[in-house]
């Protein structure tokens, strides 16, 4: 049987990205999707995401900083502009957690530039807003949009050009620890295969394959929905003219300017539409479409705008949404990647904190505030 001495399960943004990272580094690398790749049953599908640096915590202003970096490499590498800069602003209302002084605390800490603006500012740079004198805007000139499906694609593709093998309509059902005669042992719907670590970078199919060795991660799932609007004046929402905003109330909103075709994209975030994988039924909620426009009608005002398709995916939500970049505690040639619906600006440097952690034991990163929660349950030893 052939032994690997990576195996990655899970090829969304994080597993791709940890199988491109783990073979630029010369390991033999293999990698299981249990779909078709580039899929749109999980997180990593659609055209766009926002990248950013600004973050209430430092230590993932930190990640974000270095983050740039990866994606810089990676484009290189690739031939391909997989980012577009257009400067992004947060708004934060009154009573907003966190809120707007924890973000700018964060971001002198680690050295990045950002301006706070009152309204009449923000109105004037952008009058598609409509901002109230009560709002704080936050505007960092480093923010953008990644090319979700590109950018996936290009990791998959770096992968394979450095020698890793990924399998397509691989299931994985099980991953035993290795014995003192074996290495991981991973089952999957096409046989079984050995490695020397595993990383599951599986997001809502996680605690499937943690249950046999004793361990189960708080996880909330949830399908989630994004709208596609035509504007009346294409032009006022191009990237040159508008940027990327989070308003970061409760409910917190997100929206990007126009990018690959004249539309903008809007969505709530964290919508609280409850499910599982098996339960995901793909259809929009009429409700969450009708909150949606009315904020957007409020906020950015058109009467002429439309709304054009919404489509759906699916978030996966960490205790206090935190990252887990870690290998499980009594298992440590098994390393866990989850991003809790907010890791795609961090994909190319999270990928390599778990390529990392396979090949080293550890990462040129800080993952401390990482680990598995402390309300993991621990079963049984296996």
């Amino acid at each position: 049987m052939e032994h690997f001495d990576i195996a990655v399960v899970g090829l969304g943004v994080l597993g791709s990205a940890a199988a491109y990272q783990a073979a630029l580094r010369g390991k033999k690398v293999v990698a299981f999707e249990q779909f078709e790749l580039g899929h749109v049953k999980g997180a990593s599908h659609d055209t766009s995401r926002i990248v950013r640096t600004a973050n209430a915590t430092p230590q993932y202003v930190s990640l974000a900083k270095a983050a740039y970096k990866d994606w810089a490499y990676l484009e290189k590498a690739t031939d391909q502009k997989l980012l577009t800069i257009t400067g992004g602003v947060m708004f934060f209302p009154n009573g907003s957690n966190p809120p707007r002084v924890d973000f700018t605390t964060s971001l002198a800490a680690k050295n990045v530039p950002y301006e706070v603006l009152d309204s009449k500012e923000v109105n004037k740079r952008w009058p598609q807003f409509n901002i109230p004198d009560t709002v704080e805007t936050l505007y960092t000139a480093d923010t953008g949009i990644a090319h979700a499906a590109k950018t996936v694609l290009a990791m998959q593709s770096l992968a394979r050009t450095n020698g890793a093998i990924l399998k397509e309509h691989t299931r994985v059902d099980r991953v035993t620890p290795k014995t003192s005669s074996t290495g991981v042992v991973i089952e999957t719907s096409k046989g079984q295969f050995h490695a020397a670590k595993v990383i599951l970078a599986t997001d809502a199919w996680t605690n499937k394959l943690l249950a046999p060795l004793g361990v189960h991660i708080p996880l909330t799932a949830m399908q989630e929905q994004v709208t596609y609007f035509k504007p009346t004046d294409e032009q006022a929402w191009e990237p040159a003219r508008f940027p990327v905003w989070i308003w970061g109330g409760d409910p917190c909103f997100y929206g990007f300017p126009s990018f690959g075709e004249p539309t903008i994209k809007v969505a709530r975030d964290t919508s609280n539409n409850f499910m599982t994988p098996e339960q995901r039924t793909y259809v929009h909620s009429p409700q969450l479409l009708e909150q949606l426009c009315s904020f957007v009608g409020n906020f950015m005002p058109d009467k002429g705008r439309q709304p054009l398709r919404t489509i759906t995916c699916q978030y996966s939500i960490t205790p206090d949404r935190q990252f887990i970049i870690s290998p499980l505690e009594k298992h440590q040639d098994i390393i866990v990647g989850l991003g809790a619906a907010h890791a795609f600006k961090f994909a190319p440097a999270f990928g390599r904190a778990l390529a990392e952690l396979a090949i080293d034991g550890k990462s040129t990163e800080d993952l401390s505030k990482f680990g598995i929660p402390n309300n993991a349950i621990h079963t049984r030893k296996l």
